[in-house]
């Protein structure tokens, strides 16, 4: 691996801190492939410089999402419209970050070198990443560096789904569909948190997990089918698989709202995204509230989310962590659903 630790980066930084090198230690994708752990390898990358309106990261501990997952193999193959269609055009995969920021780009107000901060970016498999002002946000005290990294596309997009699509109220019953994942796992807490009864659908084997997270109940969906507790559910968020939307109306109430979240085991083409539409445009002929959404990260939800946690309201579910050398590892046990919650890369162990 050729790095350079000592030559200085040419963009100003502050007084004293730390010279950034020119090349860092990343994980690198050349081609699309289902195993990842033998498709993403540990190598070298140079480290890139922010433009007008973004920062530089100097990375501690990135997330693992389904995300990532789909950017790595380039499925369902609708997303190679815009990463690439023969091969990934960011040879650096990752999203969600903790770190502190090593330089500013023009037009960056409200953070500085030297803060500690959490959020989304590009190429995050790495000791540096690039992310957009915007969708970062100083970190607290109280969040260390792998709780930080496991919030920001997770967590943003289960307070989007229950917070501003859902609209969860107190007293209301709610079935959350893949309780047991990185979306669930916070939309569980944040349902719980708002007052509502939360029923998890998940593997009997991650019972005891949602449990834990706040659910009332949970429906073993190798068993049962997700009407096993009855219906006449306020609100269905349905965060994993590919279920009918006859199905997931069956368990709704009348005047229920379902919020489909992304799509998992559908066609190679859509990958079961293709629900959304469906749901949006049976939405105006019937009593239920039908519709399907996709997460931003954002600092207002950022913040939110930290502020919660700082409460004891939501707390990030990290069970496993693996070495920036395993991350590919890390994105097949998501993918094969070995992971309970939140997994994070710790890119700086110690």
């Amino acid at each position: 691996m050729s790095r350079d630790s000592s030559t200085s980066y040419p963009l100003a930084t502050a007084q004293g801190s730390a010279p950034i090198p020119e090349r860092m230690a990343a994980v690198v994708q050349e081609r699309y492939g289902d195993g990842l752990a033998s498709v993403l390898a540990l190598g070298d990358a140079p480290v890139p410089m922010p433009g007008r309106g973004e920062v530089l990261v100097r990375v501690d501990a990135a997330g693992v999402d389904r995300g990532v997952w789909h950017l790595a193999t380039g499925k369902p193959y609708a997303i190679r419209l815009a990463s690439g269609f023969s091969r990934p055009r960011s040879t650096v995969p990752g999203l969600d970050l903790a770190g502190t920021v090593a330089a500013v780009g023009e037009g960056v107000d409200g953070l500085a070198v030297g803060e500690a901060v959490f959020g989304t970016g590009v190429g995050t498999y790495a000791e540096y990443a690039l992310a957009k002002a915007g969708m970062v946000a100083r970190r607290p005290a109280h969040i260390d560096v792998a709780a930080a990294a496991a919030l920001p596309v997770s967590g943003c997009t289960a307070r989007q789904a229950v917070v501003d699509h859902a609209r969860v109220a107190s007293g209301e019953r709610i079935l959350v569909i893949g309780a047991s994942g990185g979306v669930g796992s916070y939309a569980v807490q944040l349902a719980a948190a708002a007052g509502a009864v939360v029923t998890g659908v998940a593997s009997g084997a991650k019972r005891d997990f949602v449990l834990g997270l706040g659910a009332r109940a949970v429906i073993d969906y190798r068993r049962e089918g997700i009407d096993s507790l009855g219906a006449g559910y306020d609100v269905v968020l349905d965060l994993a698989g590919n279920r009918p939307l006859a199905i997931l109306r069956g368990v709704l109430a009348p005047r229920g709202r379902l919020v489909i979240v992304g799509g998992e085991q559908g066609g190679p083409l859509t990958g079961g995204l293709d629900r959304q539409l469906r749901a949006q445009l049976l939405a105006p002929f019937v009593g239920q509230r039908l519709g399907g959404m996709f997460g931003r990260t954002a600092r207002a939800d950022l913040e939110a989310l930290a502020a919660a946690v700082g409460r004891g309201s939501l707390r990030p579910a990290v069970t496993q962590t693996y070495p920036l050398a395993r991350a590919g590892a890390a994105l097949d046990d998501l993918a094969a659903g070995r992971v309970s919650g939140k997994a994070v890369i710790l890119v700086r162990e110690g």
